[in-house]
């Protein structure tokens, strides 16, 4: 590994070329990663590789000119002070945010790389080039809100918001509403067997609290261990994972926990009015993001509960 001082002329256009073919591509990643889902945003990518793309060509031609047809491979790892970057395909799912802050950085620190090169060299017109790249990477930014703004009067604005929606939809709502539906319901019939069976809160309350963490985990197992996300477009898996199992545990809790108190008929009273607000909840998320309608939502909800809810009452009294 070379000190960046320690570089000459030669190999300070060949690093350039280098950084700049990097930088090509890294940019035809993020496109190719954002096409699906942010078709605009994924232009502005493009367009911006291009730019790239053409700052490599001039530093060839200047190389060539200056030192012949051999450019030697001098890479970033060559040389101490450039920042580790993160592999664009070891990004599980590469947002839109994400994918701007790293052009960001990545132009920022090409931008000083110019700056620092041109000082170095005594080349007049090496020096006038390396000069003008400086200037073009720091008006990149402004060049890709350019792009941004009129992929936007095109009517992207709209489509990636729908495509947002529709990724927060896959990602966590479906997910997080399964697992809200499958641990207030399910834990129903434990819970409320358990309470009428003994009579006694502690009771309900431990078959609760491991009915709803039992059912947290499998469900948080069952959800990561689905599918990828990559064929589905539903996201990583842990996350998904990590959400339902956290809603069906969440779903349980709730009519678990007025069986802290010692008094059998105020706590079955609260969790009866933790139930319907539960299943109020269910019902409002359906129709809110799902758009099922409301009446049709709450009906098969309700429906649901009352038969997991009978089934425990009966199995308890029996």
């Amino acid at each position: 590994m070379k000190n960046f001082d320690e570089l000459s002329e030669r190999e300070l256009l060949a690093l350039a070329i280098s950084l700049e073919e990097e930088d090509e591509r890294v940019y035809a990643d993020f496109a190719h990663s954002l096409r699906q889902n942010f078709p605009d945003s994924a232009k502005v990518f493009e367009g911006m590789r291009g730019e790239e793309s053409g700052h490599r060509r001039r530093l060839q031609e200047m190389y060539v000119q200056k030192f012949g047809e051999h450019i030697p491979l001098i890479r970033r790892q060559d040389v101490r002070g450039f920042v580790e970057r993160r592999a664009v395909w070891l990004r599980p799912a590469l947002s839109v945010k994400a994918a701007t802050a790293a052009a960001s950085a990545m132009e920022a620190e090409t931008r000083c790389f110019y700056e620092r090169a041109a000082k170095r060299t005594s080349d007049a017109n090496i020096r006038r080039l390396l000069d003008d790249l400086a200037q073009e990477e720091r008006s990149h930014e402004n060049k890709a809100e350019e792009l941004g703004e009129t992929a936007l009067k095109k009517g992207s604005g709209r489509h990636e918001k729908d495509a947002q929606k529709k990724l927060f939809l896959l990602q966590v709502i479906q997910p997080g509403l399964a697992g809200l539906m499958d641990g207030s319901v399910s834990t129903l019939a434990p819970v409320f067997a358990a309470a009428f069976a003994t009579h006694t809160t502690h009771a309900a309350f431990l078959v609760g609290l491991a009915a709803s963490l039992g059912a947290g985990i499998s469900m948080g197992f069952a959800e990561a261990l689905s599918d990828d996300g990559t064929l589905t477009g539903r996201g990583h898996p842990l996350l998904r994972g990590f959400v339902c199992g956290c809603m069906t545990a969440v779903g349980g809790i709730g009519h678990t926990l007025p069986f802290l108190t010692d008094q059998f008929t105020l706590a079955i009273s609260i969790a009866v009015a933790v139930v319907v607000v539960e299943l109020g909840v269910i019902t409002f998320v359906r129709h809110r993001f799902m758009e099922t309608p409301v009446l049709s939502a709450a009906v098969q909800v309700a429906l649901g509960g009352a038969i997991v809810f009978a089934t425990g009452i009966l199995i308890g009294n029996s």
